[in-house]
């Protein structure tokens, strides 16, 4: 698994304080490299994708238009946009059996497309060859975010748990939790692509 995401303010984006200990409570039982912050390049992030694996967590600000120049992840120093993304998910390493089987975007936004394209930048993903993504419709509370993401790969680690029954357990914790209860929280992401 590659984990990568920005807590810190970068570039006029605000900070996502939760985004730390996403990555955290991820990472505790799923091995794998981690980008945080300062760690979190366009180059160190290309080096990690080369490495095969094969689950992919981004916790940082994405934005997506129809405009291949407006579309882009933001990373420590710049942004990945659009292209180079689509480069890396079709690169010879993730061909067959050691392609991406499941793209997280955990930010604002990400399933979001316009008029020119449908589900954003979680649509992209699949279309390069993502065999799944995971994507949010609006925006989201990284605190929220965070407790979902975490319930989510721990209900992933179960024996005979698919994409979709993993987010449908994580989103319906999500429901019982009184600080998190309202539909705003949990209901914003969708998975894209194959939900076994």
């Amino acid at each position: 698994m590659v984990t990568a995401g920005l807590s810190e303010a970068r570039q006029g984006f605000r900070p996502l304080p939760s985004v730390k200990d996403e990555i955290e409570q991820i990472t505790r039982n799923v091995s794998g490299s981690v980008l945080v912050n300062q760690e979190f390049t366009r180059s160190n992030f290309a080096r990690e994708m080369n490495t095969k694996r094969n689950v992919v967590h981004l916790a940082t600000h994405g934005q997506f238009s129809s405009n291949a120049n407006d579309t882009f992840l933001l990373t420590w120093e710049g942004r990945i946009n659009v292209k180079e993304l689509d480069q890396v998910l079709r690169s010879r390493a993730f061909v067959g059996e050691g392609g991406i089987d499941l793209l997280v975007l955990s930010a604002c936004q990400t399933a979001i497309g316009d008029d020119r394209a449908v589900l954003g930048l979680a649509g992209f993903a699949v279309r390069s060859g993502a065999r799944s993504t995971i994507g949010s419709l609006w925006s989201v509370r990284d605190d929220s975010t965070a407790i979902l993401m975490t319930k989510f790969y721990d209900y992933l680690q179960q024996p005979g748990m698919t994409k979709a029954e993993a987010l449908r357990k994580a989103q319906l914790d999500l429901m019982v939790d009184p600080n998190f209860n309202e539909p705003v929280f949990w209901a914003p992401f969708v998975l894209v692509g194959n939900w076994l």
